[in-house]
């Protein structure tokens, strides 16, 4: 029981006891934690060291997805654009991208379908979006 504690001693009970089982010991779980802290109790086995897991230092800054303001207020069709985009699967193995973009006080939908979401596809649909809209944009 000690040889495997040290070998293995981040391993549980439940683990131990079927190492023990193969190799002869007819233990039940419970009674292997209670060898366990009888072996911590008398100091024969000492607790494993702990590992400190770094934290992350944050999420890169992404100058090109800023978030308005919390006091940016939308009042007027325009002020604020909301644009998403999913995919399409009409058929099997064809996949179609769909940019959608919403006015977040009209309500007024503009929707447009393209083949792949490439910088050029969005800046295409951009310029969709600023053609249909029957407002001028102000914020996306």
């Amino acid at each position: 029981m000690r040889r495997l504690c040290r070998q293995y001693e981040r391993w549980g009970k439940d683990k131990l006891a079927v190492l023990l089982g193969r190799e002869g010991w007819a233990v039940s779980v419970s009674m292997v934690g209670r060898m366990r802290t009888s072996l911590r109790q008398r100091g024969v086995l000492s607790a494993p060291m702990l590992f400190r897991i770094k934290r992350r230092r944050g999420t890169a800054r992404r100058p090109w997805a800023m978030r308005k303001p919390s006091d940016y207020a939308v009042a007027k069709p325009g002020d604020l654009v909301q644009l998403d985009m999913l995919d399409l699967r009409p058929a099997p193995g064809v996949i179609l991208k769909q940019f959608t973009a919403r006015d977040v006080v009209s309500r007024w939908d503009v929707m447009e379908v393209q083949r792949r979401a490439t910088s050029a596809a969005a800046a295409l649909s951009l310029k969709t979006l600023q053609r249909r809209l029957p407002i001028p944009l102000r914020a996306l």
